[in-house]
């Protein structure tokens, strides 16, 4: 029973199932808000919602960019857990922002307050950083492209079900309410497991194993190429599905919130479908091999989704972009590879120990 709470895969499942029941509520009230400012016409509810969403996400990551460099020191003495604990407290926080929207007549700009909030508290970028790097801790050089991707496989069946649940949960309550309470519930749960179970006391590969070998020096140049590479595909990802998330919800898709959350919930599958992908092909064909494969799954994906105007198109090119979320995991493990484990904070989780 111990060893189950030095896994970080609950942290990960609960966090999902939270993000995704509150990415639901806020989509929608803005989109409906944008609508209702707007007279009822879908084109200029979408251009005001893209405005939004534009906006909303400058704001969370310039924000996290101010917090990143204290969070990496305190992680450097308390270890990459204060990358789980602090930004799920943020987003807790973020989240009242819309709870607070929701029985008051306030301007869309009010949640750009908990944007800030969950920016400075260092956002997705630590959440996942600390994800990462427990994961890796946690797993030697020759399985580690498996464990990030186990921990992916993760994240698809929860935002799979995540999205299903989310879609009928937003018609419940008053305008999301209930759903909005749903993730603060499933966000609560994560933060406890984090700060009062999981343990990473546990991590023995990290005083036999270091990432790298003590005469080795880091290729910086190699971990440059690969920070950009995460970044260029991060961006790519991150623009088109908010693009996406608008579209089908005016003409010629006109999607409610239970086809949303269909469409959420298709998005998620491909985290799964990726994980299969790895766990087939790893054998097969070498990271970057991997890497490949999984952009070009994506690039031919969003093509299609170009010229979608039915529902079936949408998910026919969802499953075309099964192995889209492969480059992700593969492209950390080759990261991980060549940091140090210094790099992980792994001294702190040593003074932990100790």
């Amino acid at each position: 029973m111990a060893s189950f709470f030095t896994l970080v895969e609950p942290v990960v499942v609960m966090h999902k199932l939270g993000s995704s029941c509150f990415e639901m509520a806020l989509t929608l009230t803005v989109y409906n808000r944008s609508l209702e400012i707007s007279g009822g016409r879908p084109d200029q509810a979408q251009s005001a919602s893209s405005s939004f969403f534009l906006i909303h996400s400058i704001i969370s990551a310039v924000a996290a960019m101010f917090s990143s460099f204290p969070l990496g020191r305190i992680a450097e003495r308390r270890g990459p857990k204060v990358f789980l604990v602090i930004p799920q407290l943020g987003s807790l926080m973020g989240m009242c922002f819309l709870l607070v929207f929701l029985f008051h007549n306030l301007p869309l700009e009010f949640l750009f307050l908990g944007s800030m909030v969950y920016g400075l508290s260092g956002g997705p970028p630590a959440f996942w950083a600390g994800v990462a790097a427990l994961a890796s801790l946690s797993s030697n050089q020759k399985h580690r492209t498996l464990k990030l991707s186990v921990v992916d496989l993760c994240v698809g069946i929860a935002g799979v079900l995540g999205g299903l649940l989310s879609g009928y949960m937003y018609q419940l309550g008053h305008q999301g309410l209930v759903l909005l309470m749903t993730s603060m519930l499933f966000s609560a749960a994560s933060l406890f497991y984090a700060v009062f179970l999981l343990s990473t006391s546990r991590q023995k590969c990290d005083e036999k194993e270091q990432l790298l070998s003590s005469g080795e020096k880091m290729d910086r140049v190699a971990v440059g190429l690969l920070m950009s590479a995460i970044v260029l595909f991060d961006l790519g990802m991150i623009g088109a599905e908010d693009v996406l998330t608008l579209y089908v919800l005016k003409p010629p898709m006109s999607w409610d919130s239970v086809w949303a959350g269909y469409g959420s919930a298709a998005t998620n599958a491909m985290y799964l479908t990726s994980f299969l992908g790895v766990l087939v092909l790893s054998g097969v064909l070498g990271d970057v091999a991997l890497s490949l494969l999984g952009i070009v799954s994506n690039c031919t994906g969003m093509a299609i989704m170009a010229f979608t105007v039915e529902s079936w198109v949408y998910f026919m090119a969802r499953g075309i972009m099964m192995f889209a979320c492969v480059p992700m995991p593969t492209i950390r493990a080759m990261l991980s590879k060549v940091l140090d484990s210094q790099q992980y904070g792994n001294r702190g989780m040593k003074q932990e120990a100790d």
